[in-house]
């Protein structure tokens, strides 16, 4: 069987969870079927290695020289209009995020295929997203309800997400979605030895560290997170690791946020560039509790991150954090609510619940751990997915 990958991201252009999804999804598919990678960018180092045994196939675009300026949203169309004509062979394709979902629906009609998609998030859940696009969020939201709508199969990666597909596009079938979880890779993501980076950035390893991790948008808190901050316990240090702003707008919200925060207490690290992996894994490891104060979450592929480095995590109870986060287990949830203060407030409490009981939110960093490696290794998750693609090849 020959599947094409069908994605914005893949490494090293990687700034998200559906990218993190992609980069492992291939690998442990090349284990079982033929893969292609199509995906946005730069030319990468796998392409030169092209039908090395067990590995993907990589092929990048670039946007069409006619479209450089043009709106994010239209440029993108036109990237997933010559990933279609660049897609010949597979058996199926495979597409991820709505950068991607037309790419793959014309490709299924041009080779009468079986299109699947991967729902990591939903446009009309994402209203925030037209202070980036502009007119563009009604072309992404027609792209990605075109693909969902026409797809053979759906793959959601939460309970949530199921019900929020079938919710967002009611002209899907509940028969065609299948619920599939991002995974990890938990030799990969495992508590880290060094400490270095905590030096690097002036944390003080000898207190307690709150940590998050993601981009700056709407959908994943930061605002909430750095308001609540000025309650967390006075000796903790709150180590922010956010950066790729949305809209400079937003950028610059944050940014004033934060040094008012600086202002009012001390310990306050905000990192605004996007680390390697092993620096991270370094943080995730340091950190006493992982902060995800995200709004909207169809899974949160960052607690999973941090669960397989022994760190309590906080998140709030939305989308598929509940999945993954066991409230009480390994980590405490917090419910989301409309009026903001209750929010932070909640934030607050749960962290310094955590900061208040170390033993307490050391279990709940080794129950997180021992989740992470039974319930999310990559391979079973490829087999599930072959097993899906077969499906509907009878």
């Amino acid at each position: 069987m020959r599947v094409a990958l069908i994605s914005r991201e893949y490494p090293p252009e990687v700034y998200g969870g559906a990218g993190v999804h992609v980069e492992f999804l291939a690998r442990e598919l090349a284990r079982l079927v033929d893969v292609d990678v199509h995906c946005f960018g730069a030319d990468r180092v796998e392409a030169a290695a092209a039908n090395a045994a067990g590995a993907p196939r990589v092929h990048p675009y670039r946007t069409p020289p006619g479209l450089d300026g043009a709106n994010q949203a239209l440029a993108t169309l036109g990237v997933d209009v010559e990933m279609a004509a660049g897609i010949s062979g597979a058996d199926v394709v495979h597409s991820h995020t709505w950068y991607a979902n037309l790419a793959g629906h014309l490709a299924s009609m041009l080779h009468d295929v079986p299109h699947v998609v991967t729902a990591h998030s939903l446009e009309p859940l994402r209203p925030w997203k037209a202070e980036q696009l502009g007119g563009g969020y009604r072309l992404s939201s027609w792209a990605e309800r075109t693909g969902y709508e026409a797809a053979a199969a759906v793959v959601a990666v939460s309970r949530g997400m199921a019900a929020d597909v079938l919710s967002a596009y009611p002209n899907v079938e509940a028969s065609r979605v299948h619920i599939i979880p991002n995974g990890i890779d938990t030799e990969l993501y495992a508590p880290a030895a060094e400490r270095d980076v905590l030096d690097q950035y002036g944390l003080d390893p000898d207190r307690p560290i709150v940590l998050f991790v993601g981009r700056i948008t709407r959908q994943k808190g930061v605002a909430h997170l750095v308001a609540a901050a000025a309650a967390f316990d006075s000796d903790a240090q709150l180590a922010l690791c956010a950066g790729a702003p949305d809209t400079p707008e937003l950028a610059a919200e944050i940014a004033e946020a934060v040094s008012r925060l600086q202002a009012a207490r001390e310990g306050v690290v905000w990192i605004q560039q996007m680390l390697p992996r092993p620096q991270i894994m370094q943080l995730l490891t340091a950190a006493d509790v992982f902060i995800c104060p995200s709004i909207y979450e169809p899974q949160g592929i960052v607690n999973l991150e941090a669960m397989a480095c022994e760190t309590a995590v906080v998140a709030s109870r939305v989308g598929g954090i509940p999945d993954v986060v066991l409230d009480g287990e390994t980590g405490l949830l917090v419910d989301y609510a409309t009026d903001p203060h209750e929010f932070e407030a909640g934030l607050a409490e749960a962290v310094n619940t955590l900061l208040a009981d170390p033993a307490r939110a050391t279990a709940m960093g080794l129950a997180g751990r021992a989740r992470a490696v039974t319930e999310y290794g990559w391979t079973t998750i490829a087999a599930r997915t072959v097993a899906l693609y077969e499906s509907l090849l009878r």
